[in-house]
């Protein structure tokens, strides 16, 4: 137990009181269970044992913002370029670019995250020294809301976000694809180019609009889970996210972090779907009128 080391310089009360604190109380199961769950609705995560005397909440606090920039940044980039992609990868099909693109995008797709990370920190990190290999802005200086200081932090990001966008490429690229290719085959998109509308308005404002409804699913699941900190790519820049905390509270036993991760993850999850049913709504005019 954590507290047996300190009994001898630790009075009965205090450890008694400690014990109250990290949740370590003689109730039956039930009610401790009961316990917990009033405890969630009303925002108490607990105290974490590895940053004592720090809240949960306030250790993923801290870490949550950065989380939340490199995952979802990533994503976002991933999303426009793989969409993009996709589309004239599926409007040229055959041609050289979608024999090159679409295998090479799931190339990168399957290799390892830290093989990635590895790669770029030893290219352009260590090697060409074109940008930071560790840590969310330059150790010293100090979080303010200035351009000097947003500078720093999107530098530092480049190389991180860079390696988790490019993984997640392909699968939105090749998404948008097959899509796009199912809908190039329907006769509403015959019969646009039958009324002589040019490529591009084709294209994007008949194809892509319809093809892009399967990806929005697929975009709100990744930032879902995006809150839980691209793992790999935060340990090996040494970023100071939700990963990051979620891989030294697993190293440190530190239940209440973990727990209290788990269940941000599962809201966010939650949430962005809601938002995706919202936004298809928003994208797909046969919703909005009933079906007709």
């Amino acid at each position: 137990m954590m507290f047996a080391s300190a009994t001898a310089q630790v009075t009965p009360e205090k450890i008694e009181a400690l014990k109250k604190m990290f949740g370590f109380v003689d109730a039956p199961l039930w009610e401790q269970y009961l316990t917990y769950i009033k405890s969630i609705f009303s925002g108490n995560l607990g105290v974490s044992t590895q940053f004592f005397p720090a809240t949960v909440n306030d250790v993923l606090a801290s870490a949550f913002g950065w989380s939340l920039f490199l995952a979802g940044t990533a994503i976002i980039v991933a999303f426009a370029i793989g969409s993009v992609m996709g589309i004239f990868a599926a409007w040229f099909r055959g041609s050289r670019y979608d024999s090159f693109a679409s295998p090479l995008m799931m190339v990168f797709q399957a290799v390892p995250p830290v093989v990635v990370a590895l790669l770029a920190l030893f290219i352009f990190g260590v090697g060409l020294q074109w940008f930071p290999t560790s840590y969310a802005f330059t150790p010293g200086s100090e979080p303010e809301f200035s351009l000097a200081f947003i500078s720093d932090v999107m530098y530092h990001a480049i190389l991180p976000v860079g390696c988790a966008a490019l993984i997640q490429v392909g699968g939105f690229l090749i998404t948008m694809r097959n899509n796009m290719i199912n809908l190039l085959n329907e006769d509403f998109i015959t019969m646009a180019k039958a009324k002589g509308l040019s490529q591009n308005r084709v294209v994007f404002n008949y194809a892509a609009r319809n093809a892009i409804l399967p990806t929005v699913t697929a975009l709100s699941m990744a930032l879902g889970t995006a809150i839980g900190g691209q793992l790999i790519i935060e340990i090996v820049f040494n970023y100071p996210g939700l990963g990051t905390v979620l891989y030294k509270a697993i190293l440190a036993r530190d239940y209440q972090v973990i727990q209290g991760q788990l269940l941000l993850m599962c809201i966010f999850m939650l949430a962005f779907n809601f938002i995706a049913d919202l936004l298809y709504v928003v994208l797909d005019p046969r919703l909005r009128k009933g079906g007709n």
